[in-house]
């Protein structure tokens, strides 16, 4: 098996206005588990989910876990202390311009990135620094078809590397 990644967590201060906060902004629901401070996060269809035997079957995507933040938020303007969730949404400038609007701070206004997509990051109401991509760049065409034409050269003895963007897993 791989080194994927197949989990995320968001530390907050205040759990509520988090769940509200991506709730709203990215449709995401929130599960409490028992009486600790922790809910999963379902971040919607495409992600893994538990198979018929209880195992993992794999998705387009992940879910995570936010809890209760050990300690003082990140200050503002401070490095970012961790991993930085991107998250595929159909609409970069939309969703940025919606979480801007639901209270998160600007960190990278929507730019393109040829060959990669459109990007944007935002901070959170707890100071944590997320990403936003989509496929489709600021003048409307799509990173995806412009990358169907070809194969992608071989990464590292790898038969092929993919972009996982586009690729749909095996049963």
């Amino acid at each position: 098996m791989g080194s994927l990644v197949v989990h995320f967590e968001i530390h907050a201060s205040e759990p509520q206005r988090l769940i509200d906060f991506y709730g709203r902004l990215l449709g995401w629901r929130f599960t409490r588990q028992g009486a600790e401070p922790y809910w999963i996060i379902d971040t919607g269809q495409g992600s893994v989910q538990p198979g018929p035997r209880g195992e993992a079957v794999p998705g387009l995507g992940i879910n995570g876990g936010l809890a209760q933040r050990e300690g003082a938020a990140p200050a503002t303007g401070a490095p970012v202390a961790g991993a930085t969730l991107v998250v595929g949404v159909d609409d970069a400038d939309a969703c940025f311009a919606r979480g801007v609007e639901l209270g998160a701070a600007q960190a990278v206004p929507p730019y393109d990135m040829a060959g990669v997509g459109r990007i944007a990051y935002l901070v959170d109401p707890d100071g944590n620094v997320f990403g936003l991509i989509s496929e489709v760049l600021s003048d409307g065409t799509s990173v995806l078809a412009e990358q169907a034409g070809g194969l992608e050269e071989p990464l590292h003895g790898e038969a092929q590397a993919v972009d996982p963007m586009r690729v749909t897993p095996e049963p």
